[in-house]
């Protein structure tokens, strides 16, 4: 499996990074099944340059055709470079291997500054492939800590399950929710849910959590008695 990384591919009033990874999943799919898309929340503040909140996005890839790390790389650089909006500062990583350092890493840049020398030293020292793509080149902090956080498994939001469409929204069966590969719990049991209908919103966004895909619910009232029905939470 390979781990990738990207962050700030976009300006405001342009598709999103989560957009952008989807693109990048679509485009490779000839090469590489993307097997999930997960976004995380990093640091808000106004000293961060961002287009909204601030979030990167990581991608799992299984190669169809056996590992292969450099046709990947030159790939994404001229994806990106096609993509490229004026204005942003992409940046990405790529790697086989995430060392437990990574996710602290991403852990520091969901609660402080950090810099982008930081994030290439760490790369360095770990042999992980980080490289900008235009403008400050700031990307590769958001990059290479999606990537980090990913991997340990307990954060983020999913926004592509394999190779299914982005086509649920409203009510939705639990059972429907199942065949997908998510899991429905209860927020504030944590017991699992197992029937009825869960409300998920204009898109399916569950969460990624102990390395699993699980979309809490909460109840929720209706107006109709025959249906069992929760109100989807997301969460960061």
């Amino acid at each position: 499996m390979i781990y990738v990384g990207v962050d700030d591919t976009d300006m405001p009033g342009t598709p999103g990074t989560n957009k952008f990874a989807r693109a990048l999943a679509a485009a490779l799919d000839d090469r590489y099944r993307c097997e999930i898309i997960v976004r995380h929340q990093l640091l808000q503040d106004p000293r961060v340059p961002c287009t909204s909140k601030n979030s990167a996005a990581a991608m799992l890839l299984d190669p169809r055709n056996g590992p292969s790390l450099e046709p990947l790389i030159s790939s994404l650089r001229d994806f990106i470079d096609k993509w490229f909006i004026k204005g942003s500062d992409p940046g990405f990583c790529i790697t086989e291997e995430v060392p437990d350092d990574l996710t602290e890493f991403g852990r520091r840049c969901q609660r402080e500054l950090v810099s982008q020398d930081e994030a290439r030293r760490l790369a360095e020292t770990n042999g992980i492939h980080l490289e900008g793509c235009g403008g400050t080149s700031d990307g590769v902090i958001g990059a290479l800590a999606a990537v980090g956080l990913f991997a340990e498994g307990n954060d983020g939001r999913v926004v592509q399950i394999g190779q299914w469409p982005d086509d649920l929204s409203g009510l939705q069966d639990v059972a429907s929710l199942e065949s997908r590969g998510v899991e429905v719990r209860c927020l504030d049991s944590t017991q699992p849910v197992t029937s009825g209908v869960v409300d998920v919103g204009k898109h399916l966004r569950p969460s990624y959590r102990e390395k699993r895909i699980i979309q809490f619910v909460r109840r929720t009232s209706t107006d109709r008695s025959d249906l069992n029905v929760w109100q989807g939470v997301r969460l960061t």
